[in-house]
């Protein structure tokens, strides 16, 4: 038996929506079509990293500046009881890195509204849906290379996975969860903002205070009061005390729970506002 055929007709007209536009009924359904055209995408931005490799070279310097910041400048005057602050700096590191590099969705996308290049791909009989997951699961397996890069530089300076390789490696995970998470708020500010220079400002500007009013680099006791209580209610120092404790062999408590709950969460809303705005920002 034959394999059916896909129409690619567009249908143009008063009553048929914008020319050029490819319908909903030429367009393959299901869940495999959808899967297949995402990776499609997400290859097709992992293909052109290597014609810019000075992307993710400048991705990794970042954080390797504010290890050699906190750690040799900053670290001689900072006590963590019970553990080195190596050991206690690194996953907060780990966990800004990852978040940091989220931000790579949002001036993607934006960068590609602006050069018509999303109108272009609306256009084809593929899965719609396929774009935005296409650009968050390739941004995704970038931050895992500069993820890999910053792990080399934490052994260097003496960091260990104190717990084993199992949790370390349940530690990642959870950070990168995270980070996708982050995404798909990124995604949202690419596709509301009208520049590429405004979705970079955008896409940074709140994420400073997010990742500094925390626990990533001191111990939120040690913080002014109404700072502290900023800190402790801050989902990103829920997601670094979880991966600090399972680098360094603690118990993470519900804080792991938590933070996967506070990934899904983020995850469902935003990618649901982001479907939303993404037939709206593609016809600007």
């Amino acid at each position: 038996m034959s394999a059916p055929t896909v129409s690619t007709t567009t249908t143009t007209g008063a009553g048929a929506g914008e020319p050029g536009r490819v319908w909903a009924g030429d367009v393959p359904g299901g869940v495999r079509w959808a899967l297949r055209d995402s990776w499609n995408e997400a290859t097709r931005h992992l293909r052109a990293m290597p014609r810019n490799p000075e992307l993710l070279i400048f991705a990794t310097l970042q954080p390797i500046m504010f290890v050699v910041l906190f750690r040799y400048v900053f670290g001689g005057s900072i006590e963590i009881p019970g553990m080195s602050y190596t050991q206690y700096l690194m996953p907060g590191i780990f966990a800004q890195t990852v978040v940091f590099g989220s931000a790579f969705t949002g001036v993607g996308l934006a960068e590609d509204l602006q050069k018509g290049f999303i109108d272009r791909l609306r256009s084809l009989p593929i899965s719609q849906s396929a774009v935005l997951i296409g650009r968050t699961v390739s941004d995704a397996l970038r931050n895992l290379i500069t993820f890999s890069v910053m792990l080399v530089v934490a052994f260097i300076i003496g960091f260990r996975f104190e717990g084993g390789l199992l949790r370390g490696l349940a530690a990642t995970g959870l950070l990168l969860v995270f980070s996708y998470a982050f995404s798909w708020i990124q995604a949202l500010i690419g596709l509301s903002v009208r520049s590429v220079e405004a979705a970079n400002s955008a896409g940074f500007i709140w994420m400073f205070p997010l990742t500094f009013v925390s626990s990533a680099f001191v111990d939120p006791t040690q913080m002014a009061p109404w700072v502290r209580t900023l800190a402790e209610h801050n989902p990103f120092t829920l997601v670094t005390d979880a991966a600090r404790a399972l680098y360094n062999g603690q118990d993470p408590g519900g804080a792991a729970w938590q933070s996967l709950l506070w990934a899904l969460g983020i995850i469902v809303v935003f990618a649901t506002l982001t479907v939303r705005r993404f037939t709206s920002a593609a016809s600007r």
